[in-house]
């Protein structure tokens, strides 16, 4: 399995309405990218001071899986047109994700 994780914080004046958008384009994905194993993802709970904003946790069973889906035309549209223009920061890590008995 092979997991990307991407966390974003917004630019001042975001509204509530752009970031539902972004929950809402976002959810769209895992009924048009099959190679999508499990999307999980939401707005930070608000614990901690200086915490991104949101988080985005796929999984996906290889990492050509998730090559499909990082340059998949309906995902860089989210990118482009929903999340860069309130895109204040972004980090992101993807790494393998160790079989269960290797945990």
């Amino acid at each position: 399995m092979f997991r990307h994780v991407v966390m974003f914080t917004w630019i001042a004046g975001t509204t509530e309405q752009q970031r539902s958008d972004v929950m809402a384009e976002l959810a769209k994905l895992p009924g048009v990218i099959p190679e999508i194993r499990r999307y999980d993802m939401g707005p930070d709970a608000g614990v901690n001071p200086g915490n991104h904003e949101f988080v985005v946790v796929a999984d996906f069973g290889t990492l050509e899986d998730y090559l499909v889906y990082r340059d998949h035309p309906v995902h860089r549209d989210v990118i482009q047109n929903v999340i860069r223009p309130i895109m204040a920061s972004r980090a992101a890590v993807q790494y393998e994700l160790p079989a269960l008995g290797e945990r």
